[in-house]
């Protein structure tokens, strides 16, 4: 056995074998896979085998289809049969609110190029003809879905990987991986020590105790799951064509034909976790027993969709387990805290997603980044503050609501509140309403009086929709208040600082007592943050970003680490309150013997408010006059009752993260992760305002930067006034002018002080002009929208900056 490696991949499942194929693909041939036992033991080889594209996540249901695409390139390298079975697959819907889920996500089909289609109850009875359409009101179908060989999948992943140069070694076990000082590791099998420049963990159902290895918590859990295989059916094998897949969220089902019979599997209420203390490391080609009991109430309901079923034998159970992150989405990337580790792990839908998966994986670490925004799976998700304890409920709940409908303001209840401000008690008996990011309790609006202090779900405007009216009032009318808990936060403090900022940022670093704007860029000129820099001396900056980024932005900066710069993430060690409207400045200088007027916008300082030391920075994401007033979270609660006391009196009210995003409608802000993400650059959304090309620092993403300020994009980023209904735009919308597709939606939503139902969306720049008319597909329905040159608030900045 070799004994030097480039990478080291452990783990022989589909994943694994992958990512070996890819990193080949792309150019590395120095690579190796070790696998304990033989490749697809542990989940891959008793999956169903099923794939399909539908994903609530754009980019991963582009990974899907990638994945799926793919299967017939490897047959052609490889010679070998991966037994494709492109049957076709519908989605059944049984209610409206299933229904418009289907409808909004073919929308987004249209501009991703997938050919999927609403069909009727009718088109349903002759596309899947076991299928009892009672209670059907409709269904998407996708000519893509299928399924196919996991054994002959998996093997021809190696083979092509092989093909590329690549070594695969079985019946070896790594033991320990231990990190040399240069960053390369020492990978320790029982046969022998590989020193590998990088380690890639694909281990499946032991990535928890490979990831222990090295020191880190990935959050995953295996779920037991369960499906079963029928004797031969008459109505399947005495028919012309193979029946199409049918997924049935009613009934928490998957079915498929096999063979001469079908197979059905489960993602039943009743689930039971495995492996709770960890995977036993002598496990894998073995199922687990037979257990119909959890699976009682879901045979009972296919009996009833699938009346065939009744009349049909079992041939065989297939129950055995396979592991979820906490969203159900896949744990791929380099770890954060440790160097040249890699995740790819998690992947759940392995025949859905390993395609994507090792395509990312193998671009990120030969490339440096990936060709799309790959945040849905990114392992920098979730934080250093998640435990197995957090983890294990949120997967049994989102292994319950596999087939559960997708609200885009569903805010789900298992594992919480799990992180709390000192300020959660105080807002819950004023009427929070709680919604979470990276684990942590948010306000999203306030109820009063008898209003439900819980947000129904829905695709059109939801019972938030006058509380959030209400707050939105009070803050362009008098002031609003609320935390700024749920901003990521750094410190950057030594000498270098300044300088090293120079080139992380690619805006202008302040000067002491202002602060700037300015995005971070990839190499590629990909937006990979949106900050707000402060200086508060030549060797002292902080940062303010997303929250739930915090993460995924401490690993680039520690990437990039220089001596003389200490990078120190603050998140939450600094707290504290937003004030904004007309009234804001009047209730800051009425707390504090500091002159609050003499603060220009774009100002920084450091003063007492009541009897808290505090950082005060002018400046609102609301778009109006406001102050960001952060202290030490010990201080918080007093810091509240300074505030609330003088600024009660003066009309002040507490406002959540639904009046935010309504307010910065109004300036036509951009938001992280909706407008602002790596799917775009800087001069696509117009954050190309904010670079500094004078300075003379070649900041990274520069000659990218550079390039698009000579020759602009093709598309550009615009607001559109909707002529909605009671459904506004959430996001990938397609936009249609001169009736076809030529743009999507980034975010949108109802804009309460204009009273405006605003999009934002991406379009060709050659169409950006005055009075362009298009037409925007809201659930289902062709809205008509106009271009919005202006913002409908303070487009002069006069009262944001005055």
């Amino acid at each position: 056995m070799q004994t030097t490696t480039r990478v080291a991949v452990i783990g022989g499942g589909v994943v694994g074998c992958s990512v070996l194929y890819h990193l080949t693909k792309l150019g590395w041939s120095d690579v190796l896979l070790l696998e304990r036992s033989d490749l697809t033991s542990g989940s891959t080889w008793h999956a169903a085998g099923g794939f399909h594209t539908l994903n609530g996540d754009t980019n991963m249901a582009a990974l899907q289809g990638y994945t799926i695409k793919l299967y017939r390139e490897l047959e052609e390298i490889t010679g070998m049969s991966c037994g494709l079975h492109h049957v076709g697959g519908v989605t059944l819907a049984d209610n409206k609110d299933r229904f418009d889920m289907l409808v909004a996500e073919r929308a987004k089909h249209r501009y991703m190029g997938l050919e999927t289609e609403i069909i009727t109850p009718e088109d349903i009875a002759k596309i899947a003809p076991i299928t009892n359409t009672d209670g059907i009101i409709g269904g998407l179908y996708d000519p893509l879905d299928g399924h196919l060989d996991p054994s002959g999948t998996t093997h021809a992943y190696a083979k092509a990987a092989r093909m590329g140069g690549a070594t695969i070694e079985t019946h070896v076990k790594v033991e320990t991986t231990t990190q040399r000082p240069d960053g390369s590791w020492d990978v320790i099998t029982n046969k022998g020590t590989i020193h590998a420049e990088h380690v890639v963990n694909a281990a499946g159902l032991w990535a928890r105790e490979v990831g222990a290895m090295a020191g880190v918590y990935l959050p995953l859990h295996p779920m037991e799951h369960q499906y079963l295989v029928t004797e031969e059916t008459p109505e399947i094998y005495e028919r012309d064509e193979e029946h199409p897949h049918v997924m049935d969220p009613a009934g928490e089902s998957y079915l498929r034909q096999e063979g001469r019979g079908l197979c059905i599997g489960f993602y039943e209420q009743p689930c039971r976790p495995w492996a709770v203390d960890g995977t036993p490391w002598d496990f894998g080609h073995e199922l687990l027993p037979d257990d119909f009991d959890k699976i009682e109430d879901s045979i009972d309901f296919a009996f009833k969709r699938f009346p065939v079923l009744e009349r049909a034998g079992v041939k065989s159970v297939i129950h055995g387990p396979f592991t979820f992150a906490p969203d159900g989405n896949p744990l791929v990337g380099p770890v954060p805290g440790l160097r040249n580790y890699w995740s790819a792990c998690g992947v759940m839908a392995g025949f859905s997603q390993g395609g994507g998966v090792g395509l990312m994986l193998a671009q990120w670490m030969i490339e440096g980044e990936t060709e799309r925004d790959t945040f849905a799976m990114d392992v920098s998700r979730f934080g250093d503050w998640i435990t197995p304890g957090y983890t294990r409920p949120k997967v049994i709940e989102n292994y319950q609501r596999r087939f559960s409908v997708s609200y885009p303001n569903e805010e789900l209840p298992a594992a919480r509140p799990h992180r709390t401000t000192p300020m959660y008690d105080i807002f819950t008996k004023m009427g929070a309403v709680w919604g979470q990011q990276f684990g942590l309790e948010v306000a999203n609006y306030f109820a009063q009086g008898d209003e439900p202090t819980f947000e129904t779900p829905s695709f059109r405007r939801s019972d938030a929709f006058e509380a959030t009216a209400r707050e939105v009032t009070a803050v362009r009318s008098k002031a609003g208040i609320n935390e700024v808990q749920n901003f990521g936060k750094f410190r950057i403090s030594g000498a270098g600082a300044r300088a090293w900022l120079d080139r992380i940022m690619a805006g202008r670093i302040p000067k002491a007592g202002r602060l700037s704007l300015t995005p971070m860029l990839s190499h590629k000129g990909r937006l990979i943050g949106d900050f707000t820099v402060s200086c508060t001396s030549e060797a002292e900056f902080y940062l303010t970003a997303s929250y739930g980024s915090q993460s995924y932005h401490k690993r680039w900066f520690e990437q990039h680490a220089v001596d003389g710069v200490t990078v120190e993430n603050i998140s939450d060690a600094l707290t504290g309150f937003q004030i904004a409207g007309p009234l804001s400045r009047e209730i800051l200088q009425a707390c504090t013997r500091d002159d609050v007027t003499a603060m220009r916008f774009m100002d920084v300082r450091d003063m007492t408010v009541g009897q808290v030391a505090c950082r005060v920075q002018r400046v609102s994401y609301t778009g109006d006059l406001g102050y960001e007033i952060y202290c030490n979270p010990m201080d918080q609660r007093q810091l509240w009752e300074t505030l609330w006391a003088e600024g009660q009196p003066k009309g002040l009210t507490p406002f959540g993260m639904r009046a935010m995003m309504s307010l910065r409608l109004d300036k036509f802000f951009g938001s992280w992760l909706s407008e602002f993400s790596p799917d775009y650059t800087a001069a696509e959304t117009g954050m190309d305002r904010f670079i500094s090309f004078k300075k003379d620092v070649d900041f990274i993403g520069r000659t990218a930067a550079e390039a698009e300020r000579e020759t602009p994009p093709d598309r550009q980023l615009c607001a559109f006034e909707v002529d909605a209904n009671d459904a506004d735009v959430v996001a990938y919308e397609p936009v249609f002018i001169d009736g076809q597709v030529q743009g999507f939606c980034t975010s949108g939503g109802f804009a309460h002080h204009s009273a405006k139902s605003i999009a934002l969306a991406l379009i060709p720049r050659e169409k950006v002009k005055e009075g362009l008319q298009v037409e925007i597909e809201i659930l289902g329905e062709m809205r008509s929208a106009k271009l919005m040159t202006t913002p409908p608030f303070d487009a002069d900045g006069a009262r944001m900056r005055g």
